[in-house]
């Protein structure tokens, strides 16, 4: 287990977001602010590190033809027990982030780090793994959060910046959500290239 090779992975090489574009439906509609950006990163960190622990210790135990639906039962319980606890003690976060919470079930980050990760390897490494994977996937939405909350609203986590009559009102909009992205993961793109990984 190489955990700098992990987090490298996570939060750049093979970022969830970026390089990966998975959970494109979240990033794009929760990161109209800085609070559902960190809230909802923060949630599928967790559920993608207590996911891929169970499973791994579940690896060798569910039979190859239902290991999706298992994936799934899994991913549900602990989607569940999160969705519990935002409503019980962050009522405004969960009312914000609203049916994006349940939908983590089937949020193609998880699957796929369940699938290609934590059903091949020890829960130690399957933990890491949700974790780097998790903070690549946060980094990207307080950053896109940050960015259209600040240029569409003047504003920086509910903290006024200047005053919103010279904002970009469009980027806080869902047209916003894809044109920061498409920015976001252009950039990305060229940082690759020049630093010779575009290809890898």
């Amino acid at each position: 287990m190489n955990v700098g090779k992990q987090l490298k992975e996570g939060l750049i090489s093979q970022n969830p977001v970026l390089i990966q574009l998975l959970g494109m439906c979240s990033t794009l509609a929760i990161t109209t602010s800085v609070a559902n950006g960190i809230g909802m990163g923060l949630s599928v960190t967790i559920i993608l590190t207590l996911s891929n622990i169970f499973i791994s210790l579940l690896r060798k135990i569910i039979p190859d033809q239902v290991r999706i639906a298992a994936y799934i039962v899994v991913i549900a319980g602990f989607v569940t027990m999160v969705d519990l606890i935002l409503q019980a003690y962050f009522e405004e976060l969960a009312e914000s982030l609203g049916v994006f919470i349940p939908l983590i079930v089937v949020n193609c980050i998880i699957l796929a780090r369940a699938e290609s990760f934590a059903s091949k390897h020890r829960p130690l490494a399957a933990a890491v793994d949700g974790i780097c994977q998790g903070l690549g996937y946060t980094l990207v939405l307080v950053v896109m959060s940050a960015i259209r909350e600040l240029l569409g609203a003047g504003t920086l986590n509910g903290v006024e910046v200047f005053p919103s009559e010279y904002a970009v009102q469009m980027l806080a909009l869902p047209v916003g959500g894809f044109l920061t992205l498409g920015c976001l993961i252009a950039l990305t793109q060229w940082a690759r290239s020049k630093t010779g990984q575009g290809g890898k």
